[in-house]
């Protein structure tokens, strides 16, 4: 069971995000209805710790399986989703996951909470800064990533 609560007011979600960089870009993951790119990454389970779940999400994600690198953020949310309009907090953790050889050969056969497929994409880090990744304020700390863990509170509407 994923750790989403919907309410009359709007939806809370606890979701991870790994950050995984190969060669001077970062693996980044769309899709054809959000007009974002985004980690990848998903909702944490019940009884599942955030790193059993950014494992789980990445395996899921990639069809490989990789290792923890460090934790890099925790963040604090609030939005009106794109797509829904529906209110959102949400609480996120992400990981900077160790590099691989295996990243050379992925696979994607994930879809959205809506069923609508995934696609993986890899961008320069140097080109960060042409795209539209959400959350807004873990892209803009992705080209030059913090040596310690931070603390993002993001209130975009609450």
């Amino acid at each position: 069971m994923d750790l989403t609560f919907r309410f009359d007011t709007g939806t809370f979600n606890y979701r991870v995000g790994a950050v995984i960089l190969h060669e001077g870009r970062i693996l980044l993951m769309k899709n054809a209805e959000d007009p974002y790119l985004y980690t990848v990454g998903g909702r944490v389970r019940l009884h599942e710790t955030t790193e059993e779940a950014v494992l789980r999400e990445v395996k899921e994600e990639t069809g490989i399986s990789l290792r923890i690198d460090r934790f890099l953020f925790f963040q604090e949310q609030f939005f009106i989703g794109e797509v829904t309009g529906e209110q959102i907090h949400e609480l996120g953790v992400y990981y900077l996951m160790e590099d691989s050889a295996d990243l050379a050969r992925l696979t994607c056969r994930s879809v959205t909470m809506r069923g609508v497929p995934e696609e993986l994409v890899w961008i320069p880090l140097e080109e960060i800064g042409r795209h539209y990744i959400v959350p807004e304020s873990i892209a803009a700390r992705l080209a030059d990533l913090p040596p310690h863990p931070e603390h993002i509170i993001e209130i975009d509407q609450r």
